[in-house]
């Protein structure tokens, strides 16, 4: 959902930024300084979704939630069907962190620790100025005892001030070499082969698939297309204040250091109006943060067929397990009739091979 090390339950009722603030201090350990420092180089790939073969979810073990996918995608691209949804109409969001990849940590909060590691041996001179000194020296600390204003302080710092180009250049620059802290994989070994699986599956079948995260846009934009075959327009994230700049025949879109949306809970369906206009027939989250619930209601909603996926991650041998203190998520999918994925028992595998993350993307993107 957002940059954090884990979901947490946070207080709907609070502020976007105070959410903000109190994720990135639940998401800052004190070793993740040394975990992302110990990255190293790699090769990046051609993609994330794979072919249509002859079982489309092959890495979908057999059973209700397989199925139900499969009866679903069928029955709203059957011409005479009466579930049938136009071509102009089939949207999917999905949400990313805990949904197409995994979160612990999230991605993100490893780069913004890489973006400050990197501006410090830019320019020595802040690793002794604030906030760098004290983030640099132990982010939880810094998250704990600076609270939210020191969390959008630092956020600014690293993410403001700076073109829209030049931020996705150091975000490329940041995915060439960088390594799962834990499992010591490239980042693309990290998403999840039964979703990369469902989004071709959708696509096959006329779906324009979207990316709907807490993540910042122009961060997932690098890799939505190489990764999940999701083209860059078709991403909707948490975003900065920007504007335009000319000088002479040069110009370019300039990040003010200001956070302008925050991307979680009831703002996502509020972006996804904003940025499709249409209600998403089919849309997927996952459990932790409680971050999916207004997403998949808003889908739901919808005059005619939808279909609700949210993804419980119950797998602590394959993954991890984690949940929310009050089980929100989960809640509502019972109480809704949403179709919950156990990753331990619906999931044949959990991550692709590493040959196949390296060269799976093949099946086309469908643009707006």
């Amino acid at each position: 959902m957002t940059l954090r090390l884990r979901p947490e339950p946070v207080s709907s009722a609070a502020p976007w930024r105070a959410r903000l603030g109190m994720r990135l201090a639940q998401a800052a350990g004190a070793g993740l300084l040394a975990l992302c420092a110990a990255c190293s180089s790699t090769g990046g790939g051609a993609g994330a979704t794979q072919q249509i073969a002859a079982d489309p979810l092959p890495a979908w073990r057999d059973g209700a939630v397989k199925q139900s996918i499969l009866n679903f995608v069928s029955k709203t691209t059957t011409p005479g069907s009466p579930d049938f949804v136009p071509p102009e109409d089939r949207i999917a969001t999905f949400d990313n962190d805990g949904t197409l990849w995994r979160e612990d940590p999230a991605v993100e909060l490893l780069f913004v620790v890489y973006r400050a590691q990197e501006r410090a041996r830019a320019e020595p001179a802040l690793a002794n100025r604030s906030p760098y000194k004290e983030f640099l020296a132990d982010p939880s600390a810094y998250f704990k005892t600076t609270g939210e204003a020191g969390a959008l302080r630092i956020l600014n710092e690293l993410y403001g001030n700076t073109s829209v180009e030049d931020f996705q250049n150091d975000v490329r620059r940041y995915f060439a070499s960088a390594r799962h802290p834990k499992s010591n994989a490239p980042l693309r070994e990290g998403t999840y082969q039964p979703m990369l699986e469902l989004l071709a599956l959708l696509r096959a079948h006329g779906y324009q698939t979207w990316l709907c995260s807490g993540g910042t846009t122009d961060f997932m934009r690098v890799i939505s297309q190489s990764y999940y075959g999701i083209p860059p327009q078709q991403v909707i994230g948490s975003r900065l204040a920007t504007l335009f700049r000319e000088n002479g025949r040069e110009n370019q879109v300039w990040r003010e250091p200001k956070m302008e949306s925050f991307n979680d809970k009831q703002v996502k369906p509020a972006n996804i109006a904003l940025q499709i206009g249409k209600r998403p027939v089919f849309a997927a989250g996952n459990v932790g943060g409680k971050g999916d619930i207004a997403m998949l209601s808003y889908s739901q909603a919808r005059k005619g067929s939808s279909f609700q996926l949210l993804v419980n991650h119950d797998d602590m041998d394959r993954e991890l397990a984690y949940g929310e203190a009050d089980n929100a998520s989960l809640r509502a999918a019972a109480e809704r009739g949403w179709t919950v994925v156990s990753m331990k028992r619906d999931w044949g595998r959990v991550f692709p091979a590493p040959a196949a993350a390296a060269a799976s993307a093949q099946a086309p993107a469908q643009a707006p």
